[in-house]
């Protein structure tokens, strides 16, 4: 059984967990280890349970938790090239390198990383897949792709970012260089983009949609749903918004 769950998803900290049999992965690590040790036990489960830690790219509310956790736990990083080579701390217990082209197991849990456009070194995100469920994950995204609706195609379930609205983002508190960098082409996904994205995918199987990294600034939890649900001609699948502080709750498939 795959399942998955949020312990936040912001821009004050990400952290996704994915289960399946004996293995627990963790998606990045934006909290200090007393928080995210706080935040495991609302999913009865803590760091000592966790096999490895991917990372989908340096910025800090994604890493700045990942070498201090590693260390303490003894607990292995999987990251690409890049992204090492721009982490402030690579005191890593140990790390794989991840080409984000090629696929690769934790038993039959199956990790398939894909780049994206973003401002980091080799930023990539991630799709899983078990026992005929698919799982993807697309945050820090600027711009849609054709590879990035490739790498997620036949998803039962996918946690979606729907950063920002762009009036918001205009007539919000930002400057105007931070709002440049958030609607540009390497930085992040606006409700309108995910809703172009869920349009151009093959959602016939999808059935658990979460929107994920909405700005607490420059969005509200209102204008990701009514896109996320304008993007998908189903009437069956499930569409939640994650949050900054509880993430969301354990997912089956």
């Amino acid at each position: 059984m795959l399942r998955f769950a949020s312990l936040g998803s912001g821009s004050k900290g990400n952290a996704t967990l994915i289960h399946s049999g004996e293995i627990l992965i963790l998606v990045d690590c934006g909290f200090s280890i007393v928080e995210l040790t706080r935040r495991m036990s609302r999913l009865n489960c803590e760091p000592g349970d966790i096999s490895a830690i991917l990372v989908t790219h340096e910025h800090s509310d994604h890493i700045q938790g990942v070498a201090p956790l590693s260390r303490r736990f003894k607990i292995p990083v999987w990251m690409t090239r890049g992204t090492w080579v721009a982490c402030k701390d690579t005191g890593f217990d140990s790390v794989q390198y991840v080409s984000p082209h090629t696929s690769f197991n934790f038993d039959d849990l199956q990790v398939s990383p894909f780049p994206v456009p973003h401002d980091a070194r080799e930023p990539c995100q991630f799709a899983f897949d078990c026992e005929n469920q698919r799982l993807g994950l697309l945050t820090d995204v600027g711009r849609v792709t054709p590879h990035l609706i490739e790498s997620l195609g036949q998803c039962n379930a996918l946690m979606l970012e729907c950063n920002y609205d762009p009036e918001m983002l205009q007539n919000g508190p930002y400057p105007p260089s931070l709002q440049k960098r958030i609607d540009g082409h390497y930085g992040h996904l606006a409700n309108i983009q995910a809703q172009s994205i869920l349009q151009q995918l093959d959602t016939s199987r999808l059935t658990r949609l979460i929107g994920m990294h909405v700005s607490e600034k420059n969005n509200n939890p209102d204008l990701a749903m009514e896109a996320l649900l304008a993007g998908m001609e189903s009437e069956t699948c499930n569409i939640s918004v994650a949050d900054q502080k509880n993430g969301f709750d354990w997912i089956d498939l």
